[in-house]
């Protein structure tokens, strides 16, 4: 066992890696459209990377800026919780008072929402009451600090698992992790305190969630183009094998619905560049890799809601070129609706999920 308790990479390492081919088309912009119509729900900042539904029907999320925000999903009003002086990516309620939030810069948090411990968050940054809300869980595996903390995931007995996508890159960086694939993201378990690793060498570890009995999770690969289960009880714990694999874009967050179904925010289509310089020595990606962001591989004017069953085959395919939305990064069914997340929009986006 870790006890939970600073890292960053340097120099390009460029390890080469193949990328499998898609197993089913990758978008093109003449592919019909799928995805409903989309309503947008304005926030008060950018960037909110993923979305929970609590008791109420109300949407949680957090933006870049640090505040952790509260809508009802008609659109009467935006709430502010808390800032928590980071950045926080995925979340999952813990209770009716607590969230647990994957912060890129803080680590592993417990975020209270309870009326005592919550203030309306200073411009700028966290105030008192913020500080007094926000609990750090765990921010250092092995004395080395945790960067780009990303999803969790909550057992029924309170343990955590959670993902950290990369040990050499941090959030602004990430372009840097899909170039090297690096290889260096894991899952961890965070419980009572101490923190172990699941498993590592996952190729950009992001979303993460339980199977319906808890005796494995799946984790988004975003590197890898692929859905991974990991088993965690038995003989078999700790091992790997593809759900899904070859998928023909990127996956990002992962939520479950009640029906067991797991949606995936598909961030962008693969981009050719990036399939072409992957098996290439590291001197080409480099060279990529200190070009400006324009010139860089990054996502496209698309918005994708994929879901697949346990097994791995696809029962929602949802996608559309200039939607008014891209980039999503979580999607969350609720009550006949999907919610949409991305990182980079100024806010949320919902549809009727086809029947």
């Amino acid at each position: 066992m870790l006890t939970c308790g600073n890292m960053a990479g340097s120099g390009f390492r460029g390890n080469r890696w193949h990328p499998p081919a898609p197993s089913f088309p990758v978008p093109k912009r003449s592919d019909p459209r799928t995805l409903p119509a989309l309503t947008f729900l304005p926030l008060p900042g950018h960037g909110p990377e993923h979305v929970v539904v609590d008791s109420e029907g109300r949407l949680l999320t957090g933006l870049a800026d640090g505040q952790i925000v509260r809508l009802d999903p008609s659109g009467d009003g935006v709430e502010m919780l808390v800032n928590t002086g980071g950045r926080p990516l995925g979340m999952e309620i813990e209770s009716e008072d607590a969230l647990i939030v994957c912060d890129a810069q803080k680590g592993l948090l417990r975020v209270r929402l309870t009326a005592s411990a919550v203030g309306v968050a200073a411009a700028g940054g966290p105030g008192q009451s913020d500080k007094a809300a926000v609990e750090v869980l765990c921010n250092t595996v092995e004395g080395r600090r945790l960067v780009f903390c990303s999803c969790p995931a909550i057992a029924s007995d309170g343990t955590v698992y959670f993902s950290q996508s990369s040990q050499r890159y941090d959030l602004d960086h990430y372009v840097g992790d899909l170039l090297e694939h690096s290889g260096t993201g894991r899952v961890l378990r965070w419980r009572d305190g101490q923190v172990d690793v699941i498993a590592d060498g996952l190729d950009f570890a992001n979303g993460v969630v339980l199977a319906p009995d808890e005796s494995s999770l799946a984790v988004a690969e975003t590197g890898g183009y692929q859905i991974t289960r990991i088993a965690l009880d038995g003989e078999r714990a700790g091992r790997t094998e593809p759900i899904i694999a070859g998928l023909p874009g990127f996956p990002d967050n992962l939520t479950t619905s009640a029906g067991g179904l797991i949606w995936i925010g598909m961030a962008s289509p693969r981009d050719p560049l990036l399939d072409f310089l992957l098996p290439r020595p590291p001197a080409f990606r480099a060279a990529v890799w200190s070009l400006p962001d324009r010139l860089r591989p990054g996502p496209k004017d698309m918005a994708w809601a994929l879901a697949i069953d346990q097994s791995g085959t696809v029962v929602h395919d949802l996608r559309g070129w200039k939607a008014g939305y891209h980039e999503v990064t979580a999607v969350r069914e609720h009550d006949g609706r999907l919610y949409l997340a991305s990182i980079e929009e100024p806010m949320l986006a919902s549809a009727i999920l086809p029947r």
